[in-house]
């Protein structure tokens, strides 16, 4: 198989030599999830650390108990505990845009990239990532609300009908389509992000242009790519959770808190995988081709005979005038 039909195994061979990065991002959102869920897990301590209620949640989810815990005045308004965890899950999206361009770098080097050459990268392309997050973020919102329109119209259009699963399935499979839209348009800005970075673009409009024509141009490739990537994701998850459920009682806090991390650590390996695959794309299809200038060697060239030269004429002697004849 050619190179260009591997682009599954290409960027896992990307995600392979630099798993850390996978490690990395994954300490980031831990240490960010301690700040953010900090506000909630004080309140319920001095709540529950007093109350015989504490029981129902720790051997089960009572939800009579966990909505009673919400409705106390001691435990503050709902805000100060949930405005916390928005601010820092905004903050994950600040580092990841701050971050990203380090990985594209280091998923595109053949070697190991230095710490210095990875913060260089992630500061020459910030403010291009920026632009990028906002012209990536309106074209989705308005295809997103435009899609979610038509498939409401659709749906209810459908329950007119006598068939009582035409709702149903109509629903489906106007939620199929958006996926498959909404992953398509993700795959043309990740395209655009790869190219600004590793072409050093400074002009996003151009990255965008020419992520866009690739995009339609192997659509199949990219979007089958991102399918399955996102497959993975969605076993990893159920298989995650069907884990938890049958093998993990309610009181093995301790337990459940390494599963749910090692769940969420799973989780990020197919995302990483989607950015390998993009960039395996770029180096096989995007990347500018290095022209080699030969030097032009003279030839040498041979000695010809000598040619002699040109022998002076002789001088040109007048000859004496004829003696005068007598009469």
């Amino acid at each position: 198989m050619s190179d260009k039909k591997s682009l599954l195994s290409s960027g896992w061979g990307m995600v392979g030599r630099n798993k850390r990065y996978i490690f990395w991002f994954w300490l980031l959102n831990l240490t960010l999830a301690e700040f953010g869920t900090a506000a909630f897990r004080k309140s319920a301590h001095a709540i529950l650390d007093h109350s015989m209620a504490a029981d129902r949640l720790l051997h089960g989810f009572d939800l009579a108990v966990m909505i009673n815990l919400l409705a106390r005045p001691e435990f503050g308004p709902m805000a100060s505990a949930t405005t916390p965890a928005m601010y820092f899950s905004f903050l994950f999206l600040v580092f990841t845009t701050l971050f990203l361009p380090g990985v594209f770098q280091g998923y595109a080097s053949t070697y190991r990239l230095p710490r210095e050459d990875f913060f260089r990268a992630c500061g020459r392309n910030l403010w291009r990532y920026i632009r990028l997050l906002i012209i990536a973020g309106i074209v989705m919102g308005i295809f997103a609300g435009v899609l979610f329109a038509i498939n409401g119209a659709l749906t209810g259009k459908a329950g007119e009908s006598t068939n009582e699963l035409l709702p149903f399935e109509v629903q489906m499979a106007g939620l199929t389509v958006i996926f498959l839209v909404m992953t398509t348009l993700r795959i043309w800005f990740d395209l655009a992000e790869v190219d600004v970075v590793l072409s050093d673009q400074r002009g996003v409009r151009k990255s965008i242009g020419t992520a866009f024509r690739h995009t339609f141009r192997s659509l199949v490739r990219l979007l089958a790519s991102y399918v399955v990537t996102t497959i993975l994701a969605a076993i990893i998850l159920l298989g995650g959770i069907w884990t938890w459920m049958k093998f993990l009682a309610p009181e093995k806090w301790f337990a459940a808190f390494i599963l749910s991390q090692l769940i969420l650590f799973l989780l990020l390996i197919p995302r990483f995988w989607q950015r390998g695959i993009v960039v395996a794309y770029w180096k096989q299809n995007m990347v500018m081709p290095v022209v080699v200038v030969q030097p032009t060697i003279a030839q040498p060239i041979a000695p010809s005979a000598p040619v002699a030269a040109p022998s002076d004429p002789a001088p040109v002697v007048p000859s004496p005038p004829p003696a005068p004849q007598g009469i």
